[in-house]
């Protein structure tokens, strides 16, 4: 554990999901998989179409759509809903197989078990303080069973903004009825979450999973720096 700042008394932790309670990448992985798979079997996919241009028209609806980059599922879902049409596909075909395709994605993107060992982790540091979510992604916490450990989940969307944006630790301070500078947030992005939570005015303890990485230099320093979720627990006699 290094500290950069002194971490003054705080009265609720935050945490960052993806990648900060468990690794992401797999399950993103699967459920793009499963959505492919749908896809294919389901609609008349062109031969040509791949990943590339699954994102070329993702960057042309999100510059259609600016407010689409601060909500994943609403883009996911027109990003579907464009590629249907492009297709050939009526509109309330295209409307219905996007979000056919939507639930295919979310199920699986969702379809797993936070370690039992993090799940003690945050047990017992919810013994001592409220503790909350503040994830960009759309994962279903109640399905991966933070619904116990968590008090709330706040995502983007609908006007609220992604990391590093102060909108989501706004509404978190707001909902907790706490000042910014009593919430530490623990998250594995420089940017994100360490850039984010200290622009918020929150405290922030950023969790270095590549600790011969320096990228927090050359934006702004957290409190403290972990390379393991589990050396939080000191925060339990803070």
């Amino acid at each position: 554990m290094k500290q950069y700042l002194r971490l003054r008394p705080f009265k609720a932790i935050s945490f960052d999901l993806d990648d900060t309670l468990y690794h992401n990448a797999p399950h993103i992985i699967k459920a793009e998989s499963k959505l492919s798979l749908f896809m294919q079997e389901q609609f008349n996919v062109p031969d040509a179409w791949g990943l590339t241009q699954w994102r070329e028209l993702k960057a042309k609806v999100i510059a259609v759509h600016e407010e689409l980059a601060h909500d994943t599922t609403a883009a996911r879902y027109e990003v579907l809903r464009q590629a249907l049409i492009q297709w050939d596909y009526s509109e309330v075909e295209a409307s219905q197989g996007a979000q056919q395709g939507l639930e295919c994605f979310c199920f699986h993107r969702s379809d797993f078990k936070v370690d039992l060992s993090v799940l003690k982790l945050l047990t017992d540091l919810g013994e001592h303080y409220p503790l909350v979510g503040i994830t960009n992604g759309n994962v279903d916490a109640r399905r991966i069973g933070l619904d116990d450990v968590l008090e709330f989940v706040v995502h983007p969307g609908h006007g609220v903004r992604m990391k590093p944006y102060s909108d989501l630790f706004d509404l978190s301070c707001q909902h907790l009825e706490i000042e910014h500078q009593d919430l530490l947030h623990i998250g594995d992005h420089p940017i994100s979450d360490v850039l984010g939570s200290r622009a918020a005015g929150c405290q922030s303890l950023w969790l270095n999973l590549n600790p011969g990485n320096n990228q927090q230099a050359r934006h702004i320093l957290p409190h403290i720096e972990v390379d393991e979720l589990q050396e939080i627990s000191l925060l339990a006699a803070h």
